[in-house]
């Protein structure tokens, strides 16, 4: 039996991250791992994915201590090239979260995907925080009922976050409606700084325990408070840009679906009188390189919603119909 379960805990090991104490020897002391855990990084993957400037910035580690944490990092993590037969095989693996709705889970081929970052973006009532509040449930399931079977982290920058949402959605799925909000880790960010921090205690929360989803709702609203004018625009621009660079090393190093919500600006230029729908996300270039997949939320006819792909690697630019329900997202009743 104890082989058993040895066995299996160094399966799961196999799996996920690597965690930081495998660094060391050859050179690397526990004092030094201390040191990089005190900047933030906690496991093997985030040394190995560090440039290394950003390495030589942590106090007490010299340039030629950074090249040996990364040669060491570079050992234990593969990164080099692979066959896209052997990538194709990983992608297949990838679990995908359901957003509660068939339809909208069918437009999504499955659901949201983890791993990569999604952005959602529409105007208010359009469901963009209802579905977070979904998704934060729906992860939580076991993974052939289309969830992950891990918790969820919860990123709140307009106060908007409420935990009776979250039991709604719960009952529905015939989930336990305590254990479901123990494992919502919930924080509310009140400057953009501040929101750059939590992904540091986010990442450090992600090597301890299995979470499977981080949601920011919404990631730019700070940015259009906290900066203002075009005087300030490059430095929003670059902040917003290491903000994102920290979303997509959280999903490739644990693993998560990482899902943010942007708000729109309506076009006042010339060009708007041309286009149906005078609407745009904000943010920018820097914004829509960063999201992997980039969802458009409309309002439809009474409690229904439309989702259209705006931009992604793999999914034809389609459009599905949601509602909203008092237990969260669900199918549009014909």
């Amino acid at each position: 039996m104890d082989m058993q379960t040895e066995e299996l805990a160094s399966e799961e090991e196999s799996f996920g991250p690597l965690a930081l104490a495998k660094l060391e020897g050859n050179g690397i002391s526990a004092n030094d791992v201390k040191k990089l855990e005190d900047a933030g990084y906690h496991t093997v993957e985030s040394v190995a994915y560090a440039p290394k400037k950003q390495l030589t910035t942590i106090k007490g580690i010299s340039e030629a201590k950074a090249d040996k944490l990364l040669a060491e990092a570079l050992k234990l993590v593969p990164m080099g090239f692979t066959t896209a037969t052997e990538f194709h095989q990983r992608r297949s693996e990838l679990v995908q979260l359901t957003t509660g709705s068939k339809e909208l889970d069918k437009l999504l081929g499955s659901g949201i995907e983890t791993g990569s970052i999604t952005e959602i973006f529409g105007e208010f009532r359009t469901g963009k925080t209802q579905l977070c509040h979904t998704l934060a449930v729906t992860c939580q399931l076991p993974i052939d009922q289309g969830g992950g079977e891990g918790k969820a982290l919860y990123i709140d920058t307009e106060g908007t976050f409420r935990p009776e949402r979250l039991l709604a959605v719960a009952e529905r799925y015939g989930l336990n409606g305590g254990d479901v909000l123990d494992n919502v880790a919930y924080a509310r960010a009140y400057n953009t700084d501040h929101q750059t921090q939590l992904l540091l205690q986010a990442s450090a929360m992600m090597s301890e325990s299995r979470y499977a989803l981080l949601i920011v709702d919404s990631a730019t609203a700070l940015y259009r408070t906290d900066y203002s004018g075009r005087g300030e625009l490059s430095a929003r621009q670059m902040h917003m840009a290491r903000f994102l660079r920290t979303l997509l090393r959280l999903a490739d190093e644990f693993g998560v679906a990482v899902v943010i919500t942007n708000q729109v600006v309506a076009q006042v230029d010339g060009a708007s009188m041309f286009t149906a729908d005078p609407k745009k996300p904000i943010g920018g270039n820097i914004m829509a390189h960063a999201s992997t997949t980039r969802l458009y939320l409309r309002k439809g006819r009474g409690e229904t919603r439309i989702c259209k792909i705006y931009d992604s690697p793999c999914l034809p630019e389609a459009e599905a119909m949601f509602a909203i329900n008092a237990d969260g997202i669900g199918d549009a009743k014909d």
